[in-house]
């Protein structure tokens, strides 16, 4: 585990500057401490030297970087023997407690914490002790000083502890965070994929198959023509030849993300015109289309979901009803247009379980455009299908 990049992280300078201060302001009172004997002066220097030397190599990454408990065990033995060696040869060392406690909250949980740090505290009176006897003239003052550093030392402790756990579960959470959001953004990802996937194959159901399957119905009625009606044949090959370019349109037009063609080449009351009179054309049903005189004007995305949802409904008209004619309405109602196509064929039960994309893609469309779809008919009464769509 990596050091959080947090408060924590960032702030480790100041620790560092009170480090350094600690260190020198010490090392300073031991050199010009009159007090001891060369000998150990040199002894308490040679501790806190070799301190230092142990904090940079290693003490520095330990605290920072390392959760390896064996590391930070061995780290704090290193730091309580090199202080208690200073503070035995020299009691003026004591003043290294100032950094020497907070590293071991550092390094240890708040409770070995305590039990360290008032262990390091009580040796300077126990130095004093040592030197001098209990007769040592700073007993008085350095008893009721240990109890109160003894005090500050566990609340700061704590303090320092609870800094550096809020850190830790700081940078878990951001974390977590990151993950949560690098998986939302691959959901996003997906969902928006089978989106398009749905959406284009409402587009090629609507356009492409619809146009394939017309031309393969008039390529049948040419083959049975060209000998007995070789004028009808002559005239169902310009509508197939019509509904080939037609096709070619819109997949041009769907491959370069563009409105249908029909709407590119007019307006909707033209495009679902075309319609109705293509399917008059291929299959010789009386066709009758009325529109509004004043439709109100409309979004590119509602006027394609009423042209194909006009397209969807011819279709079916030619493949499913045997009727014999079709009336075709747009008209604006109460803030919507509605589309109504309604045949006198056989008709069918609306609850019946229905096959294929078409019905299934026409009802995803309408409702993403916040419209409503019904279909009303039985048997022999022909079907009606009602398209409405806000304005």
């Amino acid at each position: 585990m990596t050091a959080p990049d947090d408060a924590w992280e960032r702030s480790f300078w100041v620790w560092e500057v009170l480090f350094a201060v600690a260190y020198v302001a010490t090392a300073l009172l031991v050199f010009f401490d009159t007090s001891v004997s060369r000998a150990e002066q040199l002894v308490a220097e040679a501790a806190l030297a070799a301190l230092i030397v142990a904090y940079v190599v290693a003490g520095r990454r330990i605290i920072r970087a390392d959760d390896n408990p064996r590391a930070r065990t061995a780290a704090t033995a290193v730091l309580v023997v090199l202080v208690a060696t200073a503070m035995f040869a020299d009691t003026t060392s004591a003043f290294v407690l100032f950094l020497a406690c907070p590293m071991v909250f550092m390094l240890q949980d708040i409770r070995p914490g305590v039990v360290l740090t008032t262990v390091l505290i009580l040796l300077e009176p126990v130095s004093a002790v040592v030197r001098g006897g209990w007769e040592n003239p700073s007993l008085p003052i350095l008893l009721p000083m240990t109890a109160i550093l003894v005090v500050f030392s566990v609340l700061a402790g704590k303090f320092t502890s609870d800094v550096i756990k809020q850190s830790s579960a700081r940078a878990e959470l951001i974390a977590q965070l990151e993950d949560s959001q690098a998986e939302v953004s691959r959901l996003s990802r997906e969902a928006g994929t089978a989106a398009e996937r749905e959406r284009l194959a409402r587009e090629i159901h609507d356009t492409l198959a619809q146009g394939f399957t017309s031309i393969v119905t008039l390529a049948q009625a040419i083959e049975s023509e060209l000998d007995t009606d070789p004028a009808a044949a002559r005239r169902h090959l310009a509508l197939a030849s019509r509904t080939a370019r037609e096709n070619l349109a819109e997949a041009r037009a769907m491959v370069a993300a563009l409105a249908p063609s029909d709407l590119a080449a007019g307006t909707l009351t033209d495009a679902v015109r075309r319609a109705a009179e293509r399917l008059a054309d291929e299959a010789g049903l009386r066709v009758e289309y009325e529109v509004d005189d004043q439709l109100p004007p409309l979004a590119t995305a509602t006027e394609v979901v009423l042209l194909r949802g006009a397209q969807e409904a011819l279709a079916n008209v030619r493949k499913h009803a045997g009727a014999e004619s079709v009336l075709v309405r747009l008209s604006a109602v109460d803030g919507a247009v509605r589309l109504r196509v309604r045949d006198d064929g056989c008709g069918f039960s609306p609850e019946a379980p229905t096959e294929g994309f078409g019905l299934r893609g026409m009802r995803s469309r309408v409702e993403q455009v916040g419209g409503r779809l019904s279909l009303s008919g039985g048997a022999g009464g022909g079907t009606e299908l009602e398209l409405e769509v806000p304005a």
